[in-house]
């Protein structure tokens, strides 16, 4: 009888779980999935943790498959050439196979101050450690939410929502994702919840302290509690492991998201970067990354030429509190376009999306291969020809 190929999944977010989940779709496979939490979190939701309206976390069974082995633990290196992983209590896991979906979380601020007096929210944990200090603060107390990408405005709308007295500084342009339509629509909620915005030049932070908030225009925002959610960045496993990584520490592969160093290690979600042109950070990627990572690793297994990626999006929504919300629609290629749906009905496609996302990797778990029906955006093969047209000329140019 031939051996099991073994597969061995780091991370358990939306990528992680749909990759382990499409993998058990062949017979012979055996999949283990690493994951330093025994729960599947809802990234998407964590704002909710911290306005206290949702744990933002689902029961795995809800969502893996039943052949999937779950390991929870932490991986702290990866030996490519001895095809293992060690694990933080000390441990070790060999593969034939690895799917890398280490996820991203929050970046260092390299602000003064902010590491020592501002909340993080990207990680379970760091939602987990801010829902307290919120609770003890007074009703009145000045919050400061620095970021204006999804998660800061999402944040701050669910604690205005609250009668919070917050401040959103933006450091640059109110959602830079948005069309300047559905822009205007998320200032016009944001002040209806009673939300100062800061935006426009000028707002970048320069300092952090206990209670104050500074500007680069020399603005000083009174902060009793000062939530940070700009930017994002990704765990170093991949560079400490010896692994090519891009600058932001996303593992570098070609365009069926195999490593650039070794065939036998895959990429998906947040923490790959394709070709050197990842694609935006989040669920909606990572539900599709996840999938094909796994094609990937069944078509070496079977000795097939790998399938190149193929992503598209539909749009970014965004939160305004329980009671509006905002879908801001887009071209396949992620640029946003003039149509979106604003308030209510924003409000309650929001949730949709959420509760659809956690039954997509239910739905994976119970029939693997089966959903294929993403839009595809045709347009990065050309994008990516080029980029790498133009790439000798700029060489030339510089030399």
């Amino acid at each position: 009888m031939a051996e099991n190929t073994e597969v061995v999944v780091v991370g358990g977010g939306y990528a992680g779980v749909m990759a382990a989940n499409r993998l058990t779709q062949r017979d012979g496979v055996a999949v283990t999935l690493i994951n330093p939490r025994p729960t599947f979190v809802e990234r998407i939701r964590l704002h909710q943790l911290v306005g206290g309206s949702d744990d933002a976390v689902v029961d795995y069974r809800k969502v893996l498959a039943d052949g999937v082995r779950l390991v929870v633990d932490t991986v702290t290196r990866i030996d490519a050439a001895g095809r293992g992983v060690t694990l933080a209590t000390g441990g070790t896991v060999g593969y034939d196979y690895l799917i890398y979906a280490v996820g991203s979380g929050s970046a260092d601020p390299q602000v003064p101050g902010a590491a020592e007096f501002a909340h993080p929210i990207a990680a379970l944990e760091e939602a987990q450690r801010l829902r307290p200090i919120l609770e003890s603060a007074p009703a009145t107390a000045a919050v400061t939410v620095v970021g204006a990408g999804p998660a800061g405005i999402e944040t701050a709308a669910e604690l205005a929502e609250q009668n919070r007295r917050v401040t959103l500084v933006c450091g640059g342009a109110l959602g830079p994702y948005l069309h300047p339509r559905g822009r205007r629509s998320v200032a016009k909620w944001l002040a209806r919840l009673g939300v100062t915005v800061l935006d426009g030049p000028g707002t970048k932070v320069t300092a952090v302290t206990r209670d104050v908030v500074r500007l680069g225009d020399g603005r000083a925002v009174p902060s009793e509690v000062t939530i940070w959610t700009a930017g994002f960045g990704v765990p170093d496993l991949a560079a400490r492991s010896g692994l090519s990584t891009d600058a932001l520490g996303r593992l570098r592969t070609d365009e069926t998201l195999t490593s650039v160093d070794d065939a036998r290690v895959v990429a998906a979600g947040d923490s790959a970067a394709p070709s050197d042109l990842p694609f935006r950070m989040g669920c909606q990627s990572a539900v599709q990354l996840g999938p094909q990572t796994a094609e990937t690793v069944l078509s070496r297994m079977a000795g097939e030429r790998p399938a190149p990626v193929s992503v598209g999006f539909a749009g970014q929504c965004i939160s305004l509190g329980r009671r509006a919300g905002i879908f801001q629609f887009s071209r396949r290629n992620d640029t946003a376009i003039r149509f979106y749906l604003g308030g209510r009905p924003g409000a309650k496609l929001k949730e949709f999306v959420c509760r659809s996302t956690v039954w997509q990797l239910g739905y994976e778990a119970r029939k693997p291969g089966a959903r294929t029906w993403w839009a595809k955006d045709g347009k990065r093969q050309g994008l990516l020809q080029a980029e790498r047209a133009e790439a000798p000329i700029t060489a030339g140019r510089a030399a």
